[in-house]
């Protein structure tokens, strides 16, 4: 008796707090209404309760579980990338972090979104992928936590690109990019297969730094 009596208040405990995580490393996500944490309540609040006028309102947490509001990259282009650690495009994390290098003191800010949802490709823990980027290959630019880019799960981040983007309206693999410029709209949405150092992303980002942009 004691032992059912145990189970049935541990259903009604997590019932009650509506805060079961999908994946415990995946912490841009929740699958209840209810968030269990300040922290949570706050991102809640921010991501899915006030209007949403461009990428600078939205607040995800890095890859070291913090808080990071995208509004400390207000004024600056943006390219926000679904990254897993274990595709077949993962070496285009290399020349992402050449395009940064190059790019970044004249206002570029590079912001992956470590996803498993294509194929299971990314690593369990968020300890695990920050450390094969930075070791495998070299990455300095902002990493954050694993999310969900597609699916009933999407993080609101994403599905405000694939819906104020141009052309396509979801996310479709790993390693897709979104180009954001200095106002916070969404100018270009590129495939997997057009590498960060192609002369059309290139040229993109820099009309997009141009003080005229």
């Amino acid at each position: 008796m004691k032992n059912i009596f145990l189970l049935c208040a541990s259903g009604i405990f997590l019932f009650i707090c509506g805060c079961i995580f999908e994946d415990p490393h995946t912490l841009n996500i929740l699958t209840k209404e209810q968030p269990c944490s300040p922290s949570e309540t706050v991102l809640k609040t921010i991501d899915q309760q006030k209007m949403i006028d461009n990428v600078y309102d939205f607040t995800l947490f890095d890859i070291s579980a913090q808080p990071v509001a995208l509004q400390q990259f207000q004024g600056k282009v943006l390219l926000i990338v679904n990254t897993a650690s274990r595709c077949g495009y993962t070496a285009q994390l290399r020349d992402l972090q050449k395009l940064y290098r190059h790019y970044q003191s004249q206002g570029l800010e590079v912001l992956a979104f470590p996803s498993n949802d294509f194929g299971g490709q990314e690593l369990e823990t968020n300890e695990e992928i920050a450390l094969f980027a930075t070791t495998q290959f070299g990455v300095d630019f902002p990493l954050f936590a694993k999310t969900r880019v597609r699916g009933s799960h999407q993080r609101p981040l994403f599905t405000y690109l694939t819906t104020q983007g141009p052309a396509d309206k979801q996310v479709r693999y790993n390693f897709e990019k979104f180009l954001v410029d200095r106002t916070g709209r969404v100018i270009a949405h590129y495939s997997s297969d057009v590498v960060p150092l192609s002369e059309e992303i290139r040229a993109d980002i820099e009309r997009a730094l141009a003080p005229s942009a």
